[in-house]
């Protein structure tokens, strides 16, 4: 669950795409936080708190939920805090969003009310 990469400086990998574990769900409630890199080929839902690094399938940052650090995952959703660095295939900002970030995306999508600080670049295919 949790790894430990040989440079902490390297960005996150995100699992492969053949590799989705769509019975795979980790949960970090709201009581807890992590500082150090979390690694995933499932889903994790952020309610708690984390600093550092995660590598998912599927990330999504619950209302609540307070992230600091890079992430990578196919698919990213935040309906809380999200500051750092982010490279998703598809981000989705819902409307409680308050994300400060540079994003690699191929898809985005921001609710109203969001709000958004950063810089956003789409790789060209």
């Amino acid at each position: 669950m949790f790894s430990k990469t040989a440079d902490p400086t390297a960005a996150p990998q995100r699992p492969a795409s053949g590799s989705t574990g769509t019975n795979n769900r980790s949960v970090f409630s709201a009581d807890l936080k992590i500082v150090g890199d979390v690694s995933s080929t499932g889903t994790v839902e952020v309610l708690g708190e984390v600093e550092g690094t995660i590598a998912a399938h599927t990330l999504t940052i619950g209302g609540e939920g307070r992230v600091q650090g890079h992430v990578a995952a196919d698919t990213i959703e935040v309906k809380g805090k999200l500051d750092g660095r982010v490279d998703a295939n598809s981000f989705t900002l819902r409307a409680a969003a308050q994300v400060g970030a540079d994003v690699s995306y191929s898809m985005l999508v921001i609710e109203s009310g969001a709000q958004i600080e950063g810089r956003f670049s789409k790789p060209k295919t």
